[in-house]
């Protein structure tokens, strides 16, 4: 399956997703924050980022992939944020995430999406 890269400081949200991500086969990484992000992105296929602690370390970072100035060639872009903030899901979108979804649906269904996004791969 895919090795994916989980942005997120939410530990109890984080353990379930993980949890859940590697039952499906995935291999996961969690990483706090930013800094740590980008230690561990070399080699992920995919990455999933929560908004709702500091949101501009998530968009900055995908942005900084899409625009050459971070080396993760083909890699597939979740993030998750407050159902009740659509700003922070435009901000998402047009920082070029992949897959934009509301956070109860990562809780929910986080192993499909990650399957639906890796075979896109």
């Amino acid at each position: 399956m895919a090795v994916v890269l989980v942005l997120i400081d939410d530990l109890m949200l984080g353990s379930k997703v993980k949890s859940a991500l590697e039952r499906a086969g995935h291999e996961v990484r969690l990483a706090a924050g930013r800094s740590e992000a980008e230690r561990r992105l070399s080699g992920a296929e995919l990455l999933l980022v929560d908004l709702s602690g500091e949101p501009s370390e998530g968009l900055q970072l995908v942005e900084d992939v899409r625009e050459g100035r971070l080396e993760a060639e083909g890699l597939r872009t979740l993030a998750f944020y407050p159902h009740v903030d659509g700003a922070l899901r435009r901000r998402a979108e047009a920082a070029g995430f992949d897959l934009v979804v509301p956070r109860s649906r990562v809780a929910r269904e986080g192993a499909t999406l990650v399957s639906t996004l890796a075979a896109r791969s």
